[in-house]
């Protein structure tokens, strides 16, 4: 093992691990706002995904210029997920916690069937895109231009939801988390803010899932395993915190590459679980968090 190679894999790593933030961060979002766990998140970047795929295919644009798009139209999927799934679980008056668990579990297993019955349980790539098959030599240090681009990308998106938290909306947002039955007193619409937080967190995993298009096997059931790291993610920054999501995220990413240099590349996942438990053993919290 050389320096060059420990370097390669920290480097591969934090770049990973923007996007394991960025998804991570729709989850945190969600769950700080409304206490709701959303079992469906890795369903949702695998739409993203599935539908950066149909776009370049019928429009013959690259990803990239996709974004947007994209963007909208999951901030879109996640407004309707609020106001038809969401809203109506959490109007109930018994086991409401266990009723938007199912709701969230059972639309994930309704989009995974819906996806394989679409496009079939084959893997999908998007071809021949901007980036595609290239590379950036810093120092040495290879940085494969998809996920050097998506790194810069998931870093601007969080950049933008912590200005949007410094707006009038954000403060509102905010007010909500903290009393979500005051806040009707002062005239603030709680479902309009749920609903919106709701779109703003599927938009988030919406542009990790064009950026992940660009060099990831695209299938039905590539969100379980991002979901995965997107509880793990969320749990040791801290429930509900933005930046907790991104430090861990970083941190997930360079423990995982660190790790498959050192075991199997198929054991990689194995240092990331060891770190959850150090941590949460350590402050349950979570490193930011503060429920």
């Amino acid at each position: 093992m050389t320096a060059e190679l420990v370097l390669q894999a920290v480097a591969s790593g934090l770049l990973m691990g923007m996007i394991y933030a960025l998804v991570a961060a729709g989850l945190s979002l969600i769950f700080g706002l409304m206490d709701v766990v959303n079992f469906a998140h890795g369903e949702l970047l695998m739409l993203a995904m599935f539908a950066t795929l149909v776009l370049t295919q019928v429009s013959g644009l690259d990803p990239l210029l996709l974004l947007p798009v994209v963007g909208v139209i999951l901030f879109g999927v996640g407004v309707a997920i609020y106001r038809g799934l969401i809203g109506r679980a959490l109007s109930v008056t018994f086991n409401r916690g266990m009723s938007q668990i199912f709701v969230t579990f059972g639309l994930a297993i309704f989009l995974r069937g819906a996806a394989q019955f679409v496009f079939g349980s084959e893997f999908h790539s998007v071809t021949g895109t901007w980036l595609s098959d290239k590379t950036v030599n810093l120092a040495g240090i290879f940085l494969p231009l998809p996920q050097l681009v998506a790194s810069v990308v998931c870093l601007a998106a969080f950049a933008a939801m912590m200005l949007v938290s410094r707006t009038e909306f954000g403060r509102a947002l905010e007010a909500t988390r903290e009393d979500r039955d005051a806040v009707a007193l002062i005239g603030i619409d709680r479902d309009r803010i749920f609903a919106i937080g709701w779109g703003m967190g599927a938009a988030a995993v919406g542009v990790a899932g064009v950026m992940l298009a660009n060099f990831y096997y695209i299938s039905p059931n590539v969100g379980l395993n991002f979901a995965t790291i997107a509880y793990v993610t969320v749990a040791l920054g801290g429930f509900g915190s933005l930046a907790g999501a991104l430090a861990a995220g970083l941190l997930v990413g360079l423990v995982e590459a660190l790790t498959a240099l050192v075991l199997e590349p198929s054991l990689k996942q194995v240092g990331m679980f060891v770190l959850y438990m150090l941590v949460l053993t350590v402050r349950p919290r979570g490193l930011f968090g503060k429920m």
